[in-house]
């Protein structure tokens, strides 16, 4: 049983269509990234909305700061530009909570650092040699980059969720869909198969290397646990019976008053919810979003359910049990098309559960990629044969049990960053993420 290869588009080794598709990764990032930093004033920029999230101008000139790093110094072996502000873009150095506090660059520095480096890079980019190191194989670096600035496209788009004041964006609705009608459960066989990858030219750490797990038969539900399922949870009591919860999770949600997802509230018998700077009533058909793991997990109890592990999750989205592989999608190897899932922040919500039938795996289970992250019931642990690359500080510091593994990725995602081996990681309290789940059960439960 082996990992399937890359698509077409990927496994190139021709210096001009790796170039191509670098430029291009790299461009629909920086467009996205000037799109949530030009919606809004200044003010709104150097605010901090909330602890838990840098000011939006601070993601800004650290995207910057991090492509100059890789990009111009690591790659290239250019000089600094500006190596005084290395420490203050460090995501390590200084806590979220405190960079407000910092002599960071302003709105217009941050925009003209940053244009400064991209157009540094593209020279770079347009000389480069795509092997020799591993930084630079196949392009490595760029697409790294690229989706580096992308995820942090998300954490401003939820910075922007954690805004308050009038609506700063918009975007098309997904396209309506009729109510989902399928089976709510599909079977996973039982089985080894290749997870992770090693042969995915932009893959991050984390994902690699590619290696066999074994997987008994289990039950996945089809779709993501809708609102209005979610619903019928709270009003059963959900989040005031402590049998449904973990200990950590029943202490956590009594200390801070937890009735209901994050951005709802009771309104009569209705309830609503707050979405970029807009009310409206909660929609039933959409998978439930802003969830922490702990109450993922007790409303998996409360249905007489689990949280799949991560394997649980990659097995039902990567697995072709005809050719008997692992994909790169549960679609097949070709790369995310609108039609496949819900990415790249084309639209500012998720779709109706049961969308896109295009994208479903071939064993029918639906939205597997993009709408919402998905809790697993696993911790963040390196694969066997893990190798940090190239720093030690994007996935090795947060290995334990610390933190749980969300898959999938989410509407505020972009393909570059979203595969099906991609692994995303928080604290089980965070709600503000674009996080869901859906269920399983084993075979004989």
């Amino acid at each position: 049983m082996t990992e399937t290869s890359p698509a077409a588009g990927t496994e190139t080794t021709d210096p001009e269509e790796l170039r191509e598709r670098a430029v291009a990764s790299l461009v629909v990032a920086r467009d996205r990234t000037t799109l949530l930093t030009n919606c809004v004033e200044d003010p709104d920029l150097t605010a901090q909305h909330s602890p838990l999230m840098s000011p939006l101008v601070w993601d800004l000139a650290h995207i910057g700061n991090q492509e100059e790093q890789w990009l111009l110094r690591a790659v290239a072996g250019h000089e600094a530009i500006r190596p005084e502000i290395d420490s203050l873009y460090d995501a390590f150095e200084h806590p979220r909570a405190d960079r407000p506090k910092l002599p960071l660059l302003s709105p217009a520095e941050a925009r003209a650092y940053a244009a400064d480096v991209r157009g540094r890079a593209l020279d770079v980019l347009e000389k480069a040699a795509f092997h020799g190191t591993r930084l630079t194989e196949a392009g490595f670096a760029f697409g790294m980059i690229a989706q580096h600035e992308q995820q942090h496209d998300e954490t401003m788009l939820i910075t922007h969720q954690l805004r308050r004041g009038p609506q700063a964006l918009t975007a098309p609705d997904p396209e309506p869909a009729p109510l989902f009608t399928g089976p709510a459960e599909v079977l996973v066989p039982s089985g080894p198969f290749t997870m992770g990858t090693s042969g995915e030219p932009w893959a991050l750490d984390n994902e690699r290397p590619a290696h066999r797990r074994e997987v008994p038969a289990f039950w996945i539900d089809t779709t993501p646990v809708t609102n209005g399922a979610y619903q019928a949870f709270i009003e059963d009591g959900g989040y005031t019976e402590p049998r449904w919860w973990t200990p950590e999770g029943w202490a956590h949600i009594r200390n801070y008053e937890i009735s209901a997802p994050l951005f709802w509230r009771r309104d009569g018998k209705q309830w609503l919810r707050r979405r970029f700077g807009v009310t409206e009533v909660v929609p039933p058909d959409e998978p439930v979003l802003h969830v922490c793991w702990y109450e993922a997990d007790a409303y998996a109890r409360w249905a007489g359910r689990r949280l799949p592990t991560e394997a649980e999750w990659e097995k039902a989205a990567r697995y072709d049990p005809a050719g008997d592989r692992s994909m790169r999608y549960p679609w097949g190897d070709s790369d995310p098309g609108p039609e496949h899932a819900n990415l790249g922040q084309r639209h500012l919500r998720p779709a109706p559960a049961g969308s896109y039938p295009a994208g479903e795996s071939p064993l029918g289970v639906r939205q597997l990629i993009g709408d919402v992250w998905e809790w697993t019931a696993s911790d963040f642990l390196p694969y066997p044969g893990f190798r940090a690359f190239p720093y030690k500080e994007y996935s090795e510091v947060f290995f334990g049990s610390d933190h749980k593994v969300l898959r999938g990725g989410s509407f505020a995602v972009d393909a570059v960053a979203c595969r099906g081996t991609f692994r995303n990681w928080d604290y089980p309290i965070r709600r503000q993420i674009f996080s869901g789940f859906r269920t399983t059960r084993s075979e004989d439960v």
